[in-house]
């Protein structure tokens, strides 16, 4: 995938004088690291190379990971602020799509607090708040496969695709919950499984972890209307699919059985 030239700019999903919305790749960063080189490709120093004039504000972030819908105000701090306490407030609704290890229940909602989460990615000297913050993540199952490989002693492989909501935004949330309930996703390699991950390289070609933001809804901050923006999952993840016979992908806001 082509993402460190300017010509190759993520898909714009929406775009007006306040907010940007883009479709990040899974392994862009959104901000530069400080583990990273300088040059090493991210959305914002993408958006000022496009944009050269205009100042971009990040009100939500995505794991380098996670590909899909990521918004950006430009230029309006005010405006910036409002869609902060969007999120703070949960008025915000994010939709993400997940492949999982194991056959999950229908549907089910997650209710499990968390405790900041230290990474390679985080400052070397960040705040690290030691009490668990409540966090919330509903979940329903669009589909599952059974594959007639081999993981350690089961003589298959089961897995599900999950649509998520979160309702609130802790960090690695769905990654986490996901765990707490013994169905890892595949692809993640701090909160997955290896053997899973493993077959999904050697057998599909899968190097990346499998989270998808599809949806976000927002109100907007100076015109006060409903913003709906949508992602389609990239060909590869869409190849993917096909392979497990999960085919007639639809959109989820019109067509609650996704599959066909």
């Amino acid at each position: 995938m082509c993402i460190d030239t300017i010509s190759c700019f993520p898909d714009i999903l929406y775009e007006d004088d306040t907010l940007i919305a883009l479709h990040k790749p899974a392994g862009l960063l959104v901000h530069p690291s400080w583990i990273s080189p300088a040059s090493t490709p991210n959305l914002t120093s993408m958006l000022k190379q496009r944009y050269p004039e205009d100042t971009f504000h990040t009100i939500h972030r995505l794991d380098r990971g996670t590909s899909g819908v990521i918004l950006f105000v430009r230029n309006d701090k005010e405006a910036a602020k409002v869609m902060h306490q969007q999120f703070l407030d949960r008025q915000v609704s994010k939709t993400y799509l997940c492949v999982v290890r194991g056959w999950t229940e229908a549907e089910g909602s997650i209710d499990y607090a968390l405790r900041y989460e230290k990474d390679r990615y985080s400052e070397p000297f960040a705040n690290e708040d030691k009490t668990p913050r409540d966090a919330v993540t509903h979940y329903r199952t669009l589909a599952q496969v059974e594959l007639p490989i081999a993981v350690g002693r089961y003589p298959v492989a089961r897995y599900s695709l999950l649509e998520v909501k979160p309702e609130t935004g802790r960090k690695h949330q769905i990654r986490r919950h996901m765990k707490h309930i013994m169905h890892p996703l595949v692809g993640d390699t701090n909160h997955g499984e290896g053997r899973h991950n493993r077959l999904f390289r050697e057998h599909f070609s899968i190097h990346r972890m499998l989270l998808m933001a599809t949806e976000l809804r927002v109100i907007h901050p100076k015109e006060l209307r409903k913003v709906h923006i949508t992602a389609t999952p990239d060909e590869e993840v869409l190849t993917l699919f096909e392979k497990l016979g999960w085919r007639c992908l639809a959109d989820l806001s019109e067509n609650p059985q996704m599959l066909c």
